[in-house]
């Protein structure tokens, strides 16, 4: 048994992240000392674990729930897991997508400065007048 700051730093996860994933019920409420101190032990440490993999890999806090429910459950099937990868896999696609498109559009900006303001005042700057004239 250990403490929070012990399983905070073999995990790597902030106390608070912690505090806040018993309060949704993804980690186990730990035992308490007579002090009132939380004791965790491996399981929830792999649990932990467990949960920031997921996070890690992009997985929001409903499928994390879902893949702990599968990790627990010998009657689901490897097939709910892999839907679950494939539809995080096209979330993630879409943000490539979307963070490419930024991007270009930073990398435009940058070169517009470059080549056509490089010691104007910032108010001339080419980046402040394309940030004003951006359409969301």
């Amino acid at each position: 048994m250990f403490g929070i700051g012990a399983l905070s730093h073999a995990t790597g996860c902030p106390i608070d992240t912690i505090r806040y994933y018993e309060k949704l019920g993804l980690l186990e409420k730990p035992f308490r000392s007579e002090g009132g101190h939380r004791l965790y032990n491996s399981v929830h440490q792999k649990r932990l674990s467990f949960i920031l993999k997921t996070r890690g890999l992009g997985f929001n806090l409903e499928r994390t729930r879902e893949m702990l429910s599968l990790a627990e459950n010998t009657e689901r099937s490897c097939a709910d897991a892999l839907a679950l990868v494939n539809n995080n896999l096209c979330e993630v696609s879409e943000k490539i997508v979307e963070l490419q498109r930024i991007q270009k559009a930073l990398e435009q900006m940058a070169k517009d400065c470059q080549c056509c303001c490089p010691g104007a005042r910032a108010p001339e700057c080419t980046i402040v007048d394309a940030l004003s004239n951006l359409k969301n």
